[in-house]
């Protein structure tokens, strides 16, 4: 799981993903082509916890890029049978106080959600993306696995906050409250959603709306039917971005390099064929495709309307609301399964997280369930989830 080790501060150990940088620390993002890659530089959130006292104790696994379910196809990793994500494990394990995580495609969510761990998905710019690995930088944001909502206002009121090397940072100042009084909030729960998961899923997120009304919390199912299209707008656009985005890795200034080639034309072949894994290869071919001169408007052009629509249905239901529940995953656990179908099996997982990306709005993973809300509304998650942590629930 660990690249290093390093003993532990009075303020705690935090651990960071394989898409994060760390200084002279090898950060490959789970992939054979940054092989033996070392930056000069750590990332923004990093640089600010260590500046606190906390010490960085580990760099964890990812699948290639963030691309997977949960990390499993990450070419560093042993292959396990049942599949989990090491940054959330650590944390569940009490190796780290908490760790960080970049959330592209929802890995981290899911895995917080299989080890029983929250993680915060922060509106999207309110935490500095300087210094991670970047694939789909619209959607893209780095977030905080921790073992209560607790862990997760602590490190955020640390790595929040304004950067000026980053020019998706916003200057705002955020709430990360976890106590505020929930009696007569709104909740919503999604039909559509907790359809597709397994029964053991649907009943937990069914005991968690119980528990939320108990507590006085106006809870109602609805039906809303934005979520299939905005988890295929946002594979369209993340295959796009991600396709231009690591077009930079082939061989020539870092990373992997192939040994056998005989002109430059070979070295960005045979560097980028052995590589990238099977799944980073089908999103590249799907994202040049969506970008194609035949296929740009009807594809990538369209996306961007209907990211702009589906933003306005989410807000519109916001003004009724204050948080969404809904599952995050279609089941309880994971088990391996063949590089060769992750494409599909990731596009399927992906529709009870991709909403959060493509518009940018908080998402949280307490309970083994997913709350989300509209912007800049972190508080209001965090202090629902809260008040059934500290219920015992």
């Amino acid at each position: 799981m660990n690249y290093f080790v390093k003993t532990i501060s009075d303020k705690g150990n935090i651990a960071v993903d394989d898409t994060i940088l760390v200084k002279g620390v090898q950060t490959a993002a789970g992939s054979r082509i940054l092989e033996g890659f070392e930056p000069l530089f750590s990332a923004e959130a990093v640089t600010r916890l260590e500046k606190a006292g906390y010490e960085i104790a580990g760099k964890t696994h990812v699948g290639e890029f963030g691309l997977d379910l949960t990390g499993e196809f990450s070419y560093y990793a042993e292959k396990e049978e049942t599949l989990k994500g090491a940054a959330a494990e650590a944390v569940a394990k009490g190796a780290v106080k908490a760790a960080l995580g970049v959330d592209m495609n929802g890995a981290t969510r899911r895995s917080a959600a299989l080890s029983g761990v929250d993680f915060l998905k922060p509106t999207y710019g309110t935490v500095s993306r300087y210094g991670i690995v970047s694939c789909a930088a619209s959607g893209e944001q780095m977030g905080v696995y921790a073992a209560d909502v607790e862990g997760i206002k602590e490190v955020m009121d640390v790595i929040a906050g304004y950067d000026e090397k980053d020019g998706t940072c916003l200057k705002k100042d955020y709430d990360y409250s976890t106590k505020e009084d929930i009696k007569g909030k709104r909740v919503c729960v999604i039909k559509e959603l907790v359809e597709k998961a397994d029964a053991e899923t649907a009943g937990r997120v069914k005991a968690y709306a119980d528990k939320l009304a108990k507590a006085g919390v106006v809870v109602e199912e609805i039906s809303l039917d934005i979520f299939d299209a905005a988890n295929t707008t946002w594979q369209i656009l993340m295959t796009a971005e991600t396709c231009n985005n690591v077009s930079r890795y082939d061989g020539v200034k870092f990373g992997y390099r192939a040994k056998e080639y005989n002109n430059i034309d070979e070295l960005y072949v045979n560097t980028r064929t052995e590589g990238f894994n099977f799944l980073t290869k089908a999103v590249i071919l799907y994202g040049s495709d969506v970008l194609s001169k035949n296929r740009y408007d009807d594809c990538y052009g369209k996306s961007l309307k209907v990211r702009r629509v589906v933003s306005e249905k989410f807000a519109a239901l916001m003004e009724k609301y204050d948080a969404v529940l809904t599952p995050v995953c279609s089941k309880s656990a994971y088990t391996a399964y063949a590089i060769e179908d992750a494409f599909k099996t990731v596009f399927e997982e992906s529709v009870f997280t991709a909403v959060a990306n493509l518009i940018g709005v908080p998402a949280l993973v307490s309970g083994g369930v997913q709350l989300m809300g509209k912007a800049f509304s972190e508080n209001v998650l965090l202090s629902l989830a809260g008040s059934m942590e500290r219920a015992g629930e």
